[in-house]
């Protein structure tokens, strides 16, 4: 079966102020839906072909460069809208708060942390908040499409919250101005979600 562009659950408008819904339509109808198609287009005939998107990443030969960058996009947008919500965003608890405390010292230890990596990836990638199993928690950052689900790529954790610094997805909201964007994530960062995916890998 083929990969399919999956839906928001949100209108585009939904994130305002904090991420404008041009910004959001077009990520999602053109940037998205192109390394979807592009995916398919890749897998198609081989041995990757109806297997599912963590485990064709797992298991990545990254020479393969087709794969390695349409099947990260694909991924890594997956996660990305997942996360983001208008309404209900939770807070920060439980195990996963434990766990942030101890690596980070606090919640605001490890938004700096993570907003650092996010600021400072040169070019084009993604920020990382990777759980382990045990409970551990790190953040790193990768280039391009990249993710820490590629063999020797980032933490090597399991993801559980990803911010996108490519330019397509604060441009024309905010220009040169990451950090201004990287604020806002956080207020709209949906920690039921995050929670939820550290419980499963905890």
């Amino acid at each position: 079966m083929a990969f399919t562009l999956p839906e928001l659950g949100y209108a585009y408008d939904a994130l305002e102020p904090h991420i404008d819904a041009r910004t959001m339509e077009i990520h999602h109808t053109k940037h998205h839906n192109g390394y979807t198609n592009k995916l398919n287009a890749a897998i198609e005939g081989t041995e990757n072909e109806g297997k599912s998107i963590e485990d064709i990443l797992h298991h990545l030969n990254m020479d393969n460069t087709a794969v390695r960058n349409n099947g990260g996009g694909y991924y890594n947008h997956n996660l990305f809208w997942e996360l983001l919500n208008p309404n209900d965003r939770g807070r920060l608890s439980g195990p996963l708060l434990d766990a942030v405390n101890e690596a980070f010292g606090s919640k605001d230890g490890m938004v700096e942390a993570f907003s650092k990596a996010a600021a400072t990836r040169f070019g084009s990638g993604w920020a990382w908040l990777c759980a382990f199993p045990g409970g551990k928690v790190e953040i790193c950052s990768t280039p391009n499409q990249d993710n820490p689900y590629m063999p020797g790529v980032g933490c090597g954790g399991y993801p559980i919250m990803c911010l996108d610094v490519w330019e397509h997805a604060y441009y024309l909201n905010y220009q040169n101005r990451r950090p201004d964007y990287i604020d806002a994530f956080f207020k709209v960062v949906n920690w039921n979600v995050v929670e939820a995916k550290y419980d499963a890998i905890k």
